[in-house]
């Protein structure tokens, strides 16, 4: 499937898709950390809600001129990553 907005893998426009918009792995990955708090016995509950807050946009060009569309200067210019 070309065109995705994908809001789980930033990886996504690497394989071909043509944009992703989602939490920064990084985030991601931090709050994986409440995975093994629960494993480890902790309780949901008790667990402090994290809401991520740092969001990347990654654009993939080659697929944008495959689909025949032309991205926005601007778009592009707000783009954490832009694959060529």
């Amino acid at each position: 499937m070309p065109f995705q907005a994908d809001y789980q893998d930033g990886q996504r426009p690497e394989a071909g898709s043509l944009v992703s918009y989602g939490p920064s792995p990084r985030v991601v990955w931090r709050d994986g950390g409440h995975v093994s708090r629960i494993v480890a016995g902790g309780k949901p509950v008790d667990l402090p809600v994290q809401e991520s807050t740092n969001f990347e946009l990654v654009m993939d060009r080659k697929t944008a001129k495959a689909l025949g569309l032309t991205i926005p200067p601007s778009i592009l210019a707000s783009a954490d990553e832009v694959i060529e």
